[in-house]
């Protein structure tokens, strides 16, 4: 009997469908009301927001509901948290990443990360240490080893942590999720030496508003450079059978984003604030 999957974002993706998300701020009532949104995951936005491990550790547990656990028999949460960390590519930068695992996140978004010696660090920042001769030795793991909490947040033992903390696709079973953020021309360049090179990349998620800058047309999503380089980055994903994400998903453009493969659809979650908006629309406001 196969255990359940863990990671709800994996779990779409395993199933050949299109994995939904949001980007969301750093705080208890915004993970509560997360927890039961029709999203596959979350990803705790924490590069331009304040980067507070604390706080995370707080949310991760808001995230939480006791009802859907008892529902579905998974000790995970229904919609899977990952975080953004602050430290861009070039940073090399992998405490950041150790801290948001160890608070039992299922998965890290680096940003900016245009060569491929940091994908490669992006990804062995997220693996444990092993022996030289052990299978899927590459990329070398350095994260350091304090899983307590996480293991903990898991529902698992120690061990049983060890088997599943491991990145996805690289590792079947693995649990953890490495996002890399393509958003210059150096990135689309090298892209397809980073697939060549780097295994254990889980997903590429474009970053429009950096890449839509250095083109020169800020923001201008539906520009046709802009909408060109994107469709470069798609291209490289598809060729090389990497899943390849979209932060900027709306009710006007989610068709043909399907439509060109991403499947990774990112969307800007609409909270209703009930009786309050109601009575000021009715009155006027």
């Amino acid at each position: 009997m196969s255990t359940p999957r863990l990671n709800g974002i994996i779990r779409a993706f395993e199933s050949g469908k299109p994995a939904y998300m949001a980007f969301a701020k750093l705080d208890k009532q915004t993970a509560i009301e997360m927890s039961d949104a029709p999203y596959d995951g979350i990803a705790f936005e924490m590069e331009h927001n304040p980067y507070d491990v604390s706080a995370l550790g707080d949310a991760l547990q808001y995230l939480l509901n006791r009802k859907q656990i008892a529902e579905s028999g998974s000790v995970a949460p229904k919609v899977t948290p990952i975080g953004r960390i602050p430290a861009n590519g070039v940073e090399m930068n992998q405490s950041f990443a150790k801290q948001v695992l160890d608070r039992g996140c299922y998965g890290v978004i680096w940003p900016h990360v245009a060569t491929v010696e940091q994908a490669y660090n992006a990804v062995a920042s997220c693996r444990y240490a092993r022996p030289k001769n052990a299978p899927l030795y590459e990329p070398k793991g350095v994260r350091g080893d304090g899983p307590a909490n996480a293991a903990r947040y898991w529902g698992l033992s120690m061990a049983e942590y060890y088997e599943k903390a491991d990145v996805w696709p690289l590792a079947p079973r693995g649990e953890i999720l490495v996002g890399l953020m393509c958003e210059s021309t150096q990135a689309i360049e090298n892209l397809d030496d980073i697939f060549a090179n780097v295994p254990g990349i889980g997903f590429i998620l474009i970053g429009e508003g950096d890449l839509s800058q250095e083109l020169g047309f800020p923001r201008q999503y539906e520009h046709p450079e802009v909408l060109g380089a994107m469709r470069r980055i798609v291209d490289i994903c598809r060729k090389h059978q990497i899943v390849v994400g979209n932060p900027h998903v709306t009710a006007k453009n989610h068709s043909r984003l399907l439509e060109e493969g991403y499947r990774l659809l990112l969307s800007a979650p609409q909270r209703s604030y009930g009786v309050v908006g109601q009575a000021r629309e009715m009155a006027g406001y």
